[in-house]
């Protein structure tokens, strides 16, 4: 501040002293340039009234130049030179493009100045237009303004540096005496020295700002801290990238996929879509993308964030889309095995049906074809059924009221419905354990139990057994069923409980399963919040365990 109120003062008083110079001299030369003006306007006049008098002839003017000091020129309308006092005619240019010569032959009177190819003189001129046509010109050349001034350049110099000295003494003594006071205040506590009234004003603005700016401070931090807070906990990764392309920001789920935050956005992934994404935000356009990383799905979400200087930040945020593109996926899968599994019973019911309408069949064989008929409708409305309980367990809203069921209870009932298939079958059922009850709904936790058992006997050997046995685990209800059958391969054991996943197509189409039974089971324990074990050793048998919540 010292050197800023020093230079002001300073270059206050020189230029003051300087202006007042230049006003000086400007005023001096312009009072002089007037003179001159003047004085050829008057001589123009009177040599205009001689030749006048002289029957309007320029012969007067010619005998009256030779005893002018100033330049006499008559020129002709065609702008050649008739006759100059200071050149020889013949030997000068035609003068009719000169400014004063065409004012004068136009409106009877002209006036120019012009500088010298030096710059140091200017000459005026003044014309006037006679009776005979003729125009006739006073010249007179004086030092032009650049000329005046380097005449009296050593006393310009000498007053400059004199003015330069005598500025700078007095603002260095007003900076001192200014400054003082200021100097000696405290910032931090304004209102403790308050040196001049003008000050006071400022002082007290200083006090409510140092205020203001701790409470900022503090609403800063609050919000800094909400942001944080709310970031941390998002589930979708944030990053924030500067007009640079440098990544500012990452919250805890971006870290994780991308990394820490710090230097350009290629440095946290080079994969084609992130990079197109992010490109494509930074050049002031939104983009999505996809991003396959860790064996999991992302959604790429970009937008332009426009600054002041029309450059473009970014916002990237990415959504774990795994579930929901696997949910796409199976139901694509569900529809295309819907339509299979429903033409397949269909098919053969019009086949059948074709054959006994063109009575092509032979009357013994009829009663087989309608037999037919009725199981692969009866395969046709097992199916429907079953798709219409998937449906009912997908959608929440469905869900019935919980009431306390008897697991035990529900297993004795299944044991009832499929007592008859386990004979025809020669396989033995039985249940064992003790009573236990878990919150539910009873026809779907019944349902899950009768798809169990039901699996058991149809996938088990002649003169094996599947139990049936409820009862508590580690304090938690359960309900198992267990068999001798077939087992399942390892490699099949991940997608038993996938929609219409058979291990043995062959030999599910023989007992008539369609598919969704085991999918029905890990649909409802989900609805239950129960969890689903699965043990199996081909050819030994197959254990599926169902662990309900602890009461």
């Amino acid at each position: 501040m010292r050197k800023r109120l020093f230079g002001s003062i300073f270059l206050t008083a020189f230029l003051t002293a300087g202006l007042t110079v230049s006003m000086l001299l400007f005023a001096f030369y312009s009072g002089l340039a007037d003179d001159v003006r003047s004085r050829l306007r008057s001589e123009c006049a009177f040599l205009e009234q001689a030749a006048h008098e002289n029957g309007g002839q320029a012969d007067e003017v010619v005998s009256l130049a030779h005893s002018y000091a100033d330049r006499i020129t008559l020129i002709a309308p065609t702008g050649e030179v008739l006759f100059d006092n200071r050149a020889e005619q013949d030997e000068m240019e035609n003068h009719l493009s000169r400014p004063e010569v065409r004012q004068a032959l136009e409106t009877g009177t002209g006036e120019d100045d012009r500088l010298s190819e030096t710059m140091d003189k200017r000459t005026y001129y003044a014309a006037r237009r006679l009776a005979d046509g003729n125009v006739l010109r006073v010249s007179s050349t004086a030092d032009s303004a650049l000329g005046a001034l380097s005449a009296v350049s050593p006393w310009i110099v000498l007053v400059l540096l004199l003015t330069l000295l005598v500025a700078s003494l007095l603002a260095s003594w007003l900076t001192h005496v200014f400054l003082g006071p200021i100097e000696r205040l405290d910032l931090s506590n304004p209102l403790a020295d308050d040196a001049y009234d003008e000050l006071s004003p400022l002082l007290r603005r200083l006090d409510r700002q140092n205020r203001k700016v701790e409470l900022q401070l503090g609403e800063l931090s609050r919000r800094q801290a909400e942001f944080d807070e709310i970031t941390a906990g998002m589930d979708e990764g944030l990053v924030l990238f500067s007009e640079e392309g440098e990544a500012l920001f990452c919250n805890r789920t971006a870290r994780a996929l991308f990394g820490e935050a710090g230097g350009s956005y290629l440095a946290l992934c080079r994969e084609t879509d992130y990079v197109r994404v992010a490109e494509a935000a930074l050049a002031g356009e939104s983009a999505s993308g996809r991003l396959e990383k860790n064996g999991r799905v992302y959604a790429l979400t970009a937008s332009p964030v426009r600054s002041e200087r029309q450059a473009h930040a970014a916002v990237l945020f990415s959504v774990d889309v795994t579930e929901r593109e696997q949910a796409e996926k199976q139901r694509r899968e569900f529809s295309a095995n819907v339509s299979h599994e429903l033409k397949t019973p269909l098919t053969s019911i019009m086949g059948y049906a074709e054959i006994i309408e063109n009575g092509v069949a032979k009357p013994g064989d009829v009663s087989r074809f309608a037999g037919n008929i009725r199981t692969e409708a009866g395969r046709l409305l097992g199916l429907i059924e079953d798709i219409l309980r998937l449906s009912r367990l997908d959608e929440a809203a469905a869900q019935e009221p919980f009431e306390p069921v008897d697991l035990r209870a529900v297993c004795e009932s299944v044991c009832a419905r499929l007592g008859q298939k386990a004979e025809g079958q020669a396989v033995r059922l039985c249940l064992t354990g003790e009573a236990v009850s878990v919150p539910g709904v009873r026809a779907v936790i019944g349902q899950m139990a009768f798809n169990l058992a039901d699996n058991a006997i149809a996938y088990n050997k002649p003169g094996g057994s599947v139990t049936l046995w409820t009862g508590t685990l580690d304090g938690a209800p359960a309900l198992r069923v267990s068999d001798t059958g077939i087992g399942i391969a390892p490699a099949d054991q991940a997608r038993v409980f996938e929609r219409f996943y058979r291990v043995d197509k062959s030999r599910s189409k023989l007992t008539g399963g369609t598919g969704l039974g085991l999918s029905i089971v890990k649909h409802g324990a989900q609805m239950h919040g129960a969890v689903v074990e699965l043990k199996s050793q081909e050819g030994e048998g197959t254990e599926v365990t169902i662990r309900f919540p602890k009461a």
